[in-house]
């Protein structure tokens, strides 16, 4: 009964002052869908990034640091130290206990993307998110010595289709000024979308690689030496080095024992990584910022109850005629401080709910667009147990701090001294 009563006289206390308080829940309201915004978005990403890559057991490349290897040759972002000898690629094809390697080539790119070369074994083999495979969603994959197969982020971004003539350019950034116009390229495929750093490349084979390089020197190319597409039918273009490899092995049991093997290879220095181990180090270095992220939005919603508080503490002496009224018809100290709890956490619980319709329609919205231009693909999803919890410490919060005001309520009700039946 006295809950019922309390809960009546609480909604008819926030109805009466829902112009001020409607503001302070559209505060609390975007604080709450910020930080569980952040959240979800933290998940999501992390989820994208750690399945960038999947399915491949090692990561072959020259010898360099595990966190360089992985940048260049699945975000590619960087440059290798060094190539591996095609020679020493094959003599690995060799290996009992390798099941599939991918030759990687890297070195050009085309308006800012990073140019791939790579051969069928690309399509076979490579696997991102849960096992997903690679697939053509227009087109078909390359086949000729100049055929080129875009990302779906690149495709996009630049409005390419199937059967446009592209020309790369010589070495990294977004404006090259030494471009192979004597062996353009045709659009003869354009990858579906993987919300990866494969849309944001183009693929072409190693044949091709190493066709337009011939006649160049020192990143110049040498007048008249140079192919065309004409005079490179029929030629061996077999590349002399490569910049990496993806391995999967026959066993995963034996991965260690092929690192192991690898890294010691007589041939040449090389070194090959777990690509799980690589991505979860470099995870590990940008947690601290997403953790801090966390932290100051955590702020922003305390601020947003504080402010909660500061108003109806602001309210409580226009509240002094209201509580000499319940006081006299019999009503509790306690009744009265409990006003003041019950209206903290109702809005603390409406704030929750419309956070979340709200990051569901942004969600909704802003997923196309941020696939579009980020290349990440975040889905609706139900809220994991992580991002419960912080949903409902907002109400929890709002209890905490709601036992100022009614405290202070209690103290001003006791001074009153009406209807008072043994509670002091």
């Amino acid at each position: 009964m006295k809950a019922a009563l309390a809960l009546s006289l609480a909604s008819s206390s926030l109805w009466h002052r829902r112009k001020v308080l409607a503001l302070v829940c559209l505060t609390l309201t975007l604080s709450v869908t910020l930080l569980l915004g952040i959240q979800y978005l933290r998940t999501e990403v992390k989820q994208s990034f750690t399945s960038t890559i999947s399915d491949t057991d090692l990561i072959i490349g020259a010898r360099s640091g595990q966190l360089n290897l992985l940048l260049y040759t699945v975000f590619h972002i960087g440059n290798a130290t060094n190539n591996i000898r095609w020679s020493t690629f094959k003599e690995l094809e060799q290996d009992e206990h390798i099941r599939w390697l991918i030759p990687i080539s890297l070195g050009d790119s085309y308006k800012g993307y990073r140019v791939v070369a790579t051969d069928s074994r690309m399509l076979t083999h490579f696997r991102y998110g849960q096992g997903q495979p690679l697939t053509v969603a227009e087109g078909q994959w390359f086949d000729g010595i100049f055929d080129v197969v875009a990302g779906a982020g690149v495709a996009r971004a630049l409005g390419h289709q199937v059967g446009d003539s592209i020309v790369l350019s010589h070495g990294g950034g977004q404006t090259s000024f030494s471009n192979h116009e004597q062996t353009p390229f045709t659009v003869t495929g354009i990858l579906a979308p993987t919300g990866t750093p494969v849309d944001q490349a183009v693929y072409i084979s190693l044949d091709g690689m190493e066709a337009m390089h011939v006649g160049w020197s020192s990143g110049v190319a040498i007048p008249g030496r140079t192919l065309t597409p004409d005079k490179a039918e029929g030629r061996d273009f077999t590349p002399h080095a490569i910049t990496a490899a993806f391995a999967g092995l026959e066993q995963k049991i034996l991965t260690f024992r092929v690192q192991r093997a690898i890294n010691e290879s007589a041939a040449e220095p090389l070194s090959a990584i777990l690509p799980g181990v690589a991505l979860s180090d470099l995870w590990r270095l940008m947690g601290q910022f997403e953790r801090a992220l966390i932290g100051i939005t955590g702020f922003v919603v305390v601020t947003s109850l504080i402010g909660l508080i500061a108003v109806l503490l602001t309210l409580q002496a226009q509240r002094a005629h209201e509580i000499a009224v319940l006081r006299a018809i019999g009503a509790s100290p306690s009744l009265m401080a409990a006003l003041y709890v019950i209206e903290c956490v109702v809005l603390a619980l409406l704030a929750c709910v419309l956070a979340v319709a709200l990051g569901t329609l942004a969600i909704l919205a802003l997923s196309p667009w941020i696939l579009a231009h980020y290349g990440l693909h975040i889905p609706l999803r139900p809220l994991n147990l992580n991002e419960w919890v912080l949903l409902t410490s907002v109400p929890a919060t709002a209890l905490l701090v709601a036992l100022a005001p009614a405290f202070s309520t209690w103290r001003q009700s006791r001074s009153l001294g009406f209807g008072d039946t043994g509670e002091k």
